[in-house]
């Protein structure tokens, strides 16, 4: 979905460093300094814009959480919604998901969040999709081998291929959903698409992985 342009959002974030810094690239290793209290870090990379992140802070007071997204477009609707209502436990980190360990040091991170990536259908851009194995070998690394991944999709083609790339790689699938919203799994968090797509009565697909070291 292409995203209106907004020629002020570089402005807003150059005046709110305190929510996305500038240079993330030097916060390596040094993430916690820029939250309240040092507390496991949780990321979601393509957080679009930010309404899980922010409500999954909202809801885990006890994590701290970064927001990633590579669009502007997208993430100023996250920084400007932090802005009006500050959480002290969320940062928002504009940047590539595909350069994760230039922004993260070994096992900085705890956990991973992908949810409703881009699932890149012709089989030419694999390499593209957030669970191809080149990005799942980033994730293993900033999260030290110990954390977990959690995936969402309404995409079947997208979740299919996903179960096989975790699994080829040596991930352990700890579990997984064929059909989120009718199954007994607590506390989910809905993005914008999400909401979008269950309303219309789509199929959600979950699960979650670990690494091993």
């Amino acid at each position: 979905m292409r995203l209106r342009n907004k020629p002020w959002a570089e402005v807003t974030f150059a005046q709110n460093q305190q929510y996305a810094p500038q240079d993330p690239a030097a916060l390596k290793g040094h993430w916690q300094s820029r939250f309240e209290k040092e507390q496991p870090l949780h990321i979601e990379v393509g957080s679009g814009k930010g309404r899980f992140v922010y409500e999954m802070a909202q809801a885990h007071p006890e994590i701290n959480y970064i927001g990633m997204e590579m669009q502007t477009n997208a993430l100023i609707t996250a920084l400007d919604r932090q802005v009006a209502q500050p959480l002290p436990n969320l940062q928002l980190l504009l940047a590539d998901g595909a350069n994760l360990t230039e922004y993260f040091a070994t096992g900085e991170i705890s956990r991973v969040y992908l949810n409703f990536s881009d699932p890149w259908p012709k089989k030419k851009h694999a390499k593209r999709r957030l669970t191809y194995h080149t990005f799942l070998k980033q994730y293993q690394e900033i999260m030290g081998g110990t954390g977990e991944l959690h995936f969402k999709t309404d995409n079947q083609g997208l979740f299919e291929y996903s179960l096989a790339s975790l699994s080829q790689y040596g991930a352990t699938l700890e579990q997984v959903w064929l059909d989120l919203h009718h199954s007994d799994f607590a506390g989910n968090i809905m993005t914008e698409y999400e909401e979008k797509f269950s309303a219309r009565g789509d199929r959600i697909y979950r699960l979650e992985a670990t690494f091993h070291s």
